[in-house]
């Protein structure tokens, strides 16, 4: 998914949009962007968004990062995206790809998973696992049964440095800017 397709096109996936709504809400919660000095006294804020995508390989799971998400469009996310999984897949990442993360994504949801527990990847503060895209019966607002699209995910946080509700109130605005992509093209510069 999202991978380099013919002539060097990018094909769009939801991983990008997923990436751009988390880096519009680290904005407004950057707690989840930082991480704490070596005794934990000091929380240390990153100002670059660096957002890890877990791979699977066929030598385990890796996680590069894309780089200054708080900068890049929804497709330069793609492009990039396709060249950390190109480069993954022929086992060549560099030093600079794995390293230097604020912040992970894990979309199991790619291997047919649901739920996960995911875990922490120090320093990183915060970790999401992306469950797959479900067709499911839902009750509307007026009793009726229709098919909806239902995604689920699972985040871990280091509660030395942020609280449960923080993270409830970041993926419900995360969750809010895929619900309404109108709320995150808004903020779009």
């Amino acid at each position: 998914e999202g991978g380099v397709v013919a002539r060097g096109a990018v094909r769009l996936s939801y991983m990008p949009f997923f990436i751009k709504a988390a880096s519009a809400a680290l904005t407004e919660y950057p707690v989840l962007n930082s991480h704490t000095n070596a005794d934990c006294t000091e929380i240390l804020f990153r100002a670059s968004h660096n957002i890890g995508v877990a791979v699977d390989t066929k030598d385990g799971l890796i996680v590069p990062n894309v780089k200054s998400v708080e900068s890049l469009s929804i497709y330069e996310i793609a492009v990039e995206l396709a060249r950390l999984r190109d480069l993954a897949s022929r086992s060549q990442l560099g030093t600079d790809d794995l390293s230097g993360g604020t912040f992970t994504l894990s979309n199991i949801g790619m291997i047919g998973g649901t739920y996960l527990k995911p875990v922490l990847l120090p320093p990183e503060v915060c970790i999401g696992a992306i469950g797959g895209i479900q067709l499911l019966p839902r009750y509307g607002p007026n009793g009726d049964l229709r098919p909806t699209h239902v995604m689920q995910i699972s985040w871990s946080a280091d509660h030395r440095v942020i609280d449960g509700a923080t993270v409830a109130r970041f993926s419900n605005l995360w969750k809010s800017y895929l619900e309404e992509p109108s709320r995150l093209l808004a903020r779009l510069r």
